[in-house]
């Protein structure tokens, strides 16, 4: 019997969370998704190091009193994003600036500049995806982007009406956090049993995606921010899952069956019911903290490692 890795790749297109070129040559994901804190991370190593100074030397060099620092760390992104491509056959995720995540028209603009600097680099862009934060400014920014021709992810998806809403915006695909909603709600009931269907990130995703294929959403539902390959395991099957190096190596480590859990079949088509208006989406996730506090936490967090890496530019 083949290893567990093996085997969720012929039901789930397997995705790496990562912006380490060596782990993506070894695992042989179908795609690649990268966020301000992985780039970070990546750079700091001594063997990409040398891709801060071109960066920021191509940022110099061009024209105009601009942020030439913001500039560089666009740069960088794209310059990655251009070599993961190289190494996988799908889509690349390219992240717009969190400080953004509340400005739909300053989403657009910066999805634009992103792509415009992979045409620059010779990318064929239908390979891009754009990654938004699901803030109600970043889901209409996405249906502008979408009806433009531009495929964008929807990430920092805590709650079913985020993803209800990228799905009527008609985004290409969202990023369920299952790990973070699992921190949260361990951290609110310690005792709590959250092991295998009990975790309520794993619960989460799985009403989205049975949500999405009951009404007949073409949104790709992509599990993110795992904790532990039980979590992965449970979720088998999904159309996407994200998967960092680390648990990619243990799934690739373990033998035994690994059973698919969702099917996209197993639902009744039914009529897609009417579209959230921005005052139901804004309610609803008023009364949900988990999701509200883990959303405006990830924001933060993003624009947090994005600022350090504009600051290890500048150094």
């Amino acid at each position: 019997m083949s290893d567990q890795l093996s085997q969720l790749k012929t039901f789930t297109t397997v995705v790496a969370d990562t912006g380490d070129f060596e782990a993506i040559r070894q695992y042989q994901p179908e795609d690649a998704t990268t966020n301000p804190s992985l780039i970070l991370k990546a750079v700091q190593q001594d063997k990409y190091r040398p891709l801060l100074s071109e960066a920021l030397e191509w940022a110099n060099a061009q024209p105009g009193d601009g942020n030439k620092t913001e500039l560089a760390a666009d740069k960088l992104a794209v310059m990655l994003g251009a070599r993961l491509l190289q190494q996988v056959p799908g889509y690349v995720s390219t992240e717009v600036n969190a400080h953004l995540s509340f400005d739909t028209m300053g989403t657009i603009e910066k999805a634009h500049q992103l792509l415009d600097l992979y045409r620059q680099q010779g990318v064929d862009t239908d390979r891009i995806l754009i990654k938004i934060a699901a803030t109600w400014e970043g889901i209409q920014a996405a249906r502008v982007l979408e009806q433009q021709g531009v495929k964008c992810n929807l990430t920092l998806v805590f709650s079913f009406t985020q993803a209800r809403a990228c799905a009527e915006a008609g985004a290409y695909l969202i990023s369920p956090f299952v790990g973070r909603i699992l921190d949260w709600y361990k951290a609110s009931h310690p005792d709590q049993d959250f092991s295998e269907m009990q975790d309520p990130g794993v619960q989460s995703v799985t009403r989205i995606y049975e949500y999405f294929k009951q009404h007949g959403y073409n949104t790709v539902v992509m599990g993110a921010s795992f904790r532990n390959i039980g979590e992965i395991q449970c979720l088998a099957g999904c159309d996407r899952l994200t998967i960092s190096p680390a648990l990619l190596e243990e799934l690739a480590n373990t033998q035994g069956e690994l059973p698919r859990r969702l099917l996209p079949g197993e639902t009744a088509k039914g009529e897609q019911p009417a579209q959230l208006n921005e005052a139901d989406f804004r309610w609803q996730m008023n009364e949900d903290p988990m999701a509200t506090e883990k959303l405006a936490e990830g924001i933060r967090q993003f624009a947090a490692d994005q600022v350090r890496l504009e600051q290890l530019l500048r150094q």
